[in-house]
């Protein structure tokens, strides 16, 4: 349900400029919230495609402080729930709906 007299009222009320992010935040209940950047830890983020020793290759789904990753694939299968950085290669950079090719299927992205 849409409620634009609501995102409108709470912009007004907090003195943002109309654009679509501060809209968002006021429809979201919290207009004073700084937006996401990006968070890199040691050249990746979350979603990137990445290989594992063996050829594996998977996205990553979760960050630790120590450094390492969790790996799986897009159907939530685990590859790696604690793997160092150092043995990971990129693949690919994030992107707006993580995808891969399967042999014999059409592309799939992240299960909804």
């Amino acid at each position: 349900m849409a409620c634009g007299y609501i995102a409108k009222n709470t912009r007004i009320r907090n003195g943002l400029e109309k654009d679509h992010a501060a809209d968002a935040r006021c429809a979201g209940g919290n207009p004073l919230v700084a937006p996401l950047e990006a968070i890199y830890m040691h050249g990746y983020q979350l979603f990137d495609r990445v290989q594992m020793p063996g050829g594996q290759k998977g996205f990553i789904f979760g960050r630790r402080l120590s450094g390492s990753f969790d790996v799986r694939t897009l159907d939530g299968e685990k590859l790696s729930a604690g793997i160092s950085h150092k043995k990971l290669k990129p693949l690919t950079g994030r992107a707006s709906i993580p995808a891969e090719k399967r042999k014999g299927r059409e592309a799939h992205s992240s299960p909804a």
